[in-house]
């Protein structure tokens, strides 16, 4: 089988995907080590018979609705490449939002006090994809210049990164020491904040907000992402709470929040255009000022920002 035979092997067999062109030639990229340039420069190049198997096994894993992310093991976000599994969330360009809004808030909190290292809380982080993000964008400026106004955020940054899975922390873990080798965050497991005694000064947060009767139809087409991570209708415990409105764990969450910020504390929440409007109805009946609700590059509402 050659490049190109394998092409259009991909694409007449994904019929279950919206995208099997681009879907081939990710899972032929992962598994030749080819970029898309020389994809379709060498487009007779043979594959090898060990290729030729493992093209031939993940286009039968794709074709029973899995990521392709979840084959590959891998996502960019944030311009980063991430490590994922079905233990985490595949991250979303949505959610890059998050990551930018923090960066923004902790530019502010620089400003305002140049003595002192923010902290900052990443909760419910999956893969450490957001957390990461942040930490890693913070170290990269701060070697850009010895003037450049994050340079004293050189590996100083104090982070939590806090989950309620320990395998989706085992996931994180391996993502802080491919991307940010020479940093340690603090790992936490933790029940949102039921293990965490301190405050912070930042926390970014993507916690399940899908209503528990979507959430279960989007798991249908065989994506494998995790239930927990996306089902907003759960008590403390993790059952559904028959609340089907995605806001459950959100209403727990938002006044731990606050009780968890320092003064002038900053939380950045993503809850998609699910449930914005009540989620700010929710940080300013906890107490938060200057709510506001952000929206994406798709023009729907995406987070919601309050300080403390």
């Amino acid at each position: 089988m050659t490049v190109q035979e394998a092409k259009l092997y991909g694409k007449s067999n994904l019929s279950v995907s919206p995208t099997p062109v681009l879907d081939t030639d990710v899972l032929l990229q992962h598994i030749t080590g080819l970029d898309k340039t020389h994809l379709l420069l060498e487009r007779a190049r043979k594959l090898l018979p060990e290729q030729e198997t493992a093209f031939l096994a993940a286009i039968e894993k794709r074709k029973t609705g899995l990521p392709v992310a979840y084959i590959t093991g891998h996502k960019e976000f944030f311009g980063l490449d991430f490590y994922v599994t079905p233990d985490v969330l595949i991250p979303k360009p949505d959610t890059e939002l998050l990551v930018e809004l923090a960066l923004d808030a902790l530019e502010d909190k620089f400003r305002a006090n140049t003595e002192k290292i923010p902290t900052v809380c990443d909760m419910c982080t999956g893969s450490g994809c957001v957390g990461l993000s942040i930490l890693k964008t913070l170290a990269d400026k701060s070697k850009d210049s010895e003037e450049n106004k994050f340079s004293t955020f050189n590996f100083q940054l104090s982070i939590s990164l806090v989950d309620i899975s320990e395998k989706a922390l085992d996931v994180a873990r391996i993502n802080a020491k491919r991307l940010i080798p020479d940093f340690t965050p603090h790992f936490v497991h933790s029940n949102l904040f039921e293990n965490i005694p301190n405050s912070f000064d930042l926390i970014v947060t993507n916690p399940p907000y899908v209503p528990h009767t979507e959430s279960l139809e989007l798991l249908k087409d065989g994506r494998s992402e995790p239930l927990l991570a996306l089902d907003g209708d759960i008590d403390e415990y993790g059952e559904y709470d028959f609340t089907e409105d995605g806001l459950s764990l959100i209403r727990r969450l938002v006044p731990q929040c606050y009780g968890h910020l320092n003064r002038n504390g900053v939380l950045i929440m993503e809850t998609g255009e699910y449930n914005a409007e009540e989620t700010a109805e929710l940080f300013k009946k906890a107490g938060f000022r200057n709510v506001k609700i952000e929206y994406d590059m798709n023009e729907m509402m995406r987070d919601v920002t309050g300080v403390k």
